[in-house]
């Protein structure tokens, strides 16, 4: 009998190898690659067989069909991140930290669309269907109609559905998922991208809506083949702190919608539930007189949002100070803190320096540098900045305040939440203000640390 060929594959990035090796020298990973069995009827170099192919018909770019048709869930949240609802035939990724809300929003979620009419079925290779139905009456769905069953053979699962129309597959979760036509265990390159191909495939053929949950690695991105991202047609993040009672939602890709769209939840007893104001929830609790603190007026997708940014500047004890960053890029507060020293003179390369974006957000867009450089400036000085007060704008290297996208918008969700005044960047196209919204424009750094040392109040 011949000997099995197999091949050593990289489980961060799917290259293969003749032989162990300890490093990936792709991806640059420790201890990431394991013997699989090599494909059957792998053929580099071109196709086997003389049989022909079927031409392809083509036609043209300007065609007359009709926009892809979406089902809503009914949670407001939930359809905004995946574009206005779910679309017949699509893939969605769902990733997150252990525990952060994963199958409780994809079971809510099949939920709603189950009582709407919708067939929906839960595929669970984690949990036993008893432990899936403990859950579903601590959310208080235990009447709602959706199927459950237990299984991770994916060919078991293809021949179950073939058979059966349904409008939504949770398979939860894809790691756990395997076919028998590989050797490889499940959860390794192979078997994830294997299983994801043969799932995408019924997914196109039938119109079913599949959503895949993937789990993460301690870097936080999604475990398995990168190219397992590029399959699918939908790839969401939850995002947060377990200890937080706040989730973020966001869509890192999205083929019928919006990029970055995120939509907010908050955790609860009875699971999941969407916050439909997320700025004056974020601001709920704010200190008025506490110097250190400033909020920021930033776009999460298409939608403006209000948050908090805390600073703490403190005499270091060390030789070489503490910089400790919760929701915002290290690399920018250290860009932000050397502009300050340089360009400003504020001594800060001898302080320790926290910050922490409150609510368990994490900012991305650089429209917060003015707001980081405030409530630096602000713990420093001593000097609280007015309740009533916000900002954003992006700070250059030479100390100047550059503008940023979507100044209106920022203003009118700043207006609505009753600030009175803003600091913004001198050039900022829309930028209007009003009666109830005072504009300050500011065109240097320099501006801005005279504003907070001059007057606290406004």
């Amino acid at each position: 009998m011949a000997k099995l060929a197999s091949q050593f594959v990289c489980q961060n990035c799917g290259a293969a190898y003749r032989k162990w090796v300890g490093r990936c020298e792709a991806c640059g990973e420790w201890n990431t690659v394991t013997e699989e069995a090599a494909p059957a009827n792998q053929a580099p170099g071109g196709l086997k067989g003389k049989r022909r192919g079927r031409h392809i018909a083509f036609e043209s770019l300007a065609g007359a069909s009709e926009p892809p048709p979406r089902m809503t869930s009914g949670i407001a949240e939930l359809d905004r991140v995946f574009g206005g609802g779910l679309v017949a035939g699509s893939v969605i990724l769902l990733g997150g930290d252990p525990g952060i809300g994963k199958s409780t929003i994809a079971l809510q979620g099949a939920a709603r669309l189950a009582s709407q009419g919708a067939r929906c079925l839960y595929l669970s290779g984690e949990e036993a269907i008893d432990q899936v139905r403990m859950r579903a009456r601590r959310l208080g769905l235990a009447d709602a109609p959706v199927e459950l069953a237990a299984a991770t053979d994916v060919r078991n699962i293809l021949t179950s559905l073939e058979g059966e129309r349904a409008d939504l597959v949770v398979i939860d979760s894809i790691q756990t998922m395997f076919l028998d036509s590989l050797e490889s265990a499940p959860g390794t390159v192979g078997q994830v991208r294997g299983a994801s191909q043969e799932l995408i495939r019924h997914a196109k053929a039938t119109g079913t809506v599949v959503i895949l949950i993937g789990h993460v690695t301690k870097e936080g991105q999604l475990a398995g083949p990168k190219v397992l991202e590029h399959m699918v047609d939908t790839v969401l993040y939850f995002e947060g702190e377990r200890g937080h009672q706040f989730r973020i939602l966001r869509a890192v890709k999205n083929r019928f919608g919006a990029t970055d769209e995120i939509g907010v939840f908050e955790m609860t007893d009875h699971g999941l539930e969407e916050v439909a104001n997320p700025s004056a929830l974020f601001l709920d609790n704010r200190d008025d007189d506490v110097a250190g603190s400033a909020v920021f007026a930033g776009i999460e997708g298409s939608r403006p949002m209000l948050v908090e940014i805390q600073a703490l500047v403190a005499p270091s004890p060390l030789g070489t100070p503490r910089r400790a960053v919760v929701g915002w890029d290290t690399g920018r507060l250290a860009m932000v803190l050397a502009v300050l020293d340089a360009r400003c003179g504020l001594a800060l390369g001898g302080h320790d320096v926290y910050l922490n974006v409150a609510g368990g957000l994490r900012i991305q867009e650089p429209a917060a540098d003015l707001a980081v450089a405030a409530a630096l400036i602000s713990s420093y000085a001593g000097a609280p900045l007015a309740a009533t007060t916000v900002l954003f704008g992006e700070i250059g290297l030479s100390g100047e305040v550059r503008p940023v996208s979507q100044a209106a918008a920022r203003l009118r969700e700043a207006g609505k939440l009753g600030f009175s005044r803003a600091i913004v960047p001198a050039r900022s196209k829309g930028a209007k203000g009003g009666a109830a919204l005072k504009l300050e424009p500011v065109e240097e750094l320099g501006q801005l640390v005279d504003l907070i040392r001059g007057s606290t109040r406004g």
